[in-house]
């Protein structure tokens, strides 16, 4: 007998000694690593909520108000508060909902479907921070450049006299500083909630590779 077949042999024999799972415990150990998961994003998005409140809260003091105010944009900001606040309840109740309805599943199919609505879910949910983050940004950063070129005294016109180049070196820097910071807050929640979802996705296709 050559090495191969003394291989082949020590192979079988591991094979025949390690415990044999059937198709419900395999789907069982998949539906908890899928509700455990589910369950994190849920609790990671309240913690998330309660984080950015706060820090809200401690930011928003009587000078910020002041400064909304000066530029006009205090029903403005008030408004983005409320909409930030009413979509991101809306967005944890959907984790909630996605938890729960993972957590009663008893079949692979509907688990399989419940995991991608998740994943939705979850990508809906980053993308409105995203979008949301760049259109209010863009607000502020015009308002602030309108309030100070209509509320400062020029004494000296020829300083003030930007060219249209100048004017689209200016729009460049705030577009590319918005940006970096646009990549960085995606990049947050890439770390975030990305390790979750990619093994929500492994879970996906171990319970498609199950049901072929």
């Amino acid at each position: 007998m050559d090495e191969l077949d003394i291989l082949k042999k020590d192979w079988k024999q591991q094979e025949a000694s390690l415990p044999k799972l059937s198709y419900n415990e395999i789907y069982k150990m998949l539906w908890k690593k899928s509700s455990s998961i589910v369950k994190w994003i849920f609790i990671i998005s309240i913690l998330e909520l309660l984080f950015w409140g706060v820090l809200n809260i401690l930011l928003s003091d009587g000078e910020f108000w002041k400064r909304m105010e000066i530029i006009h944009l205090k029903e403005f900001t008030v408004g983005v508060y409320v909409l930030s606040y009413a979509v991101t309840f809306y967005f944890i109740y959907r984790f909630y909902q996605n938890y729960k309805k993972i957590s009663s599943t008893d079949d692979a199919a509907t688990l399989m479907k419940n995991i991608l609505t998740t994943r939705k879910t979850v990508k809906y949910y980053v993308g409105f921070i995203i979008i949301s983050t760049a259109l209010t940004s863009l607000v502020y950063a015009y308002f602030t450049i309108f309030h100070h070129a209509a509320t400062t005294e020029v004494t000296d016109p020829a300083k003030y006299s930007f060219s249209i180049t100048q004017w689209l070196v200016l729009t460049s820097a705030i577009i590319f500083g918005l940006a970096i910071f646009l990549g960085a807050l995606w990049l947050f929640y890439r770390l975030l909630y990305g390790i979750l979802l990619n093994r929500l996705n492994k879970n996906y296709k171990d319970l498609k590779n199950l049901e072929e």
